[in-house]
């Protein structure tokens, strides 16, 4: 029996950062709740990608597929963190006791045909409204090519020009959080392999930098609470072993909901102790739950890295999410970048 599986096989009651203790040196396993389904092949994931059908058998590559589904918004045309008046999207990083906020919006649009210009798949913009980086964008370009690498391009307000720059590292902190490019959007399901190790029952809240749960706070008003809106879902056990070598993490694994595809909760492990915990929120845009169930959005993620402390949070208000919007496709262009205001 694997020896990977014992974390899942684990009763999850107590409060979600007491897990920092969780590892993996157990010989033996009590209970096999799957059996491991054939490799499938990989392709890009797309806008294209079907729910599964209701009762098939789903194996440990399609959980993956339809999580990096559900967490590129495919299940809409675009999908927009706008800036609404003041309210915006606030990301606050935490450590040794001090705080760093950055507001930020950002627009994602999926809607390229097959025959668009360089076979686009899909365009990300980010724009920054404070601290070292406000005034610059960001503009990001994946395509169908699977071997192509994404293209990025940075809006400079100091300089007033854009500059074109290669694809960074995985590993490399997002806006200096720690959440890395590779957990915010350069990770591919291939990029690891996957083993579904069994179901539970979602028996936790989720996390927040405690200190600041329901203040008022620039940018998005009022802080949430932490979140326990997903206790009691049946989840999937999703290992995830990188293939890179030598890298920052050896496995991880995730709390995925079983019918919509949402992680909940992501354990990164490295010589078989827990190191990072990544857990996120999410809210359904149609309450009325019809249509695709993975038409979702993130309410807030929380980053802890247990290696030094830091903690982030990003929190996304409700009144700054929109999608489906009749924005046109020259919207995501260097022109966009060009207008941006410091």
């Amino acid at each position: 029996m694997n020896r990977k599986m014992i974390d899942f096989c684990r009763t999850s009651e107590n409060k979600s950062m007491n897990l920092a203790h969780t590892n993996l040196k157990t010989s033996k396993l009590l209970v096999l709740f799957l059996l491991l389904m054939p490799m499938s092949g990989q392709a890009v994931v797309g806008r294209d990608l079907p729910y599964p059908a209701q009762g098939a058998d789903i194996n440990a590559d399609e959980v993956a597929r339809q999580v990096y589904f559900a967490n590129h918004f495919f299940a809409f045309r675009n999908f927009s963190i706008k800036r609404q008046s003041r309210t915006m999207s606030v990301l606050i990083n935490s450590s040794g006791g001090s705080e760093l906020a950055t507001a930020v919006e950002r627009h994602l649009n999926n809607n390229y045909g097959a025959d668009e210009e360089e076979s686009l798949l899909s365009r990300d913009l980010a724009i920054f409204h404070s601290g070292k980086m406000r005034g610059t964008g960001m503009l990001v370009s994946e395509y169908k090519d699977e071997n192509k690498s994404k293209d990025y391009m940075v809006w400079l307000p100091e300089l007033r020009k854009i500059r074109r720059f290669s694809q960074p590292s995985y590993e490399d902190a997002w806006g200096g959080s720690v959440f890395t490019f590779g957990d915010v959007t350069l990770r591919k399901p291939e990029d690891e392999t996957h083993e579904l190790i069994g179901k539970k029952t979602f028996r936790t809240c989720l996390g927040t930098i405690e200190s600041l749960e329901g203040k008022h706070y620039r940018y998005s008003g009022k802080l949430p609470e932490r979140s326990c809106r997903h206790l009691n879902k049946e989840v999937y056990g999703l290992l995830s072993t990188t293939k890179f070598d030598n890298w920052w993490y050896d496995y991880r694994i995730s709390y995925v909901d079983t019918k919509s595809f949402a992680d909940y909760r992501t354990l990164y492990y490295k010589d078989g102790e827990l190191i990072k915990i990544i857990d996120r929120d999410w809210g359904l845009v149609n309450t009325q739950e019809e249509g695709d169930p993975r038409a979702l959005f993130w309410k807030y993620w929380y980053g802890l890295d247990l290696r030094n402390g830091s903690e982030s949070w990003a929190v996304i208000p409700r009144e700054v999410v929109e999608y489906n919007t009749d924005k046109g496709n020259n919207f995501w262009t260097e022109k966009t970048l060009r207008k941006i205001k410091r």
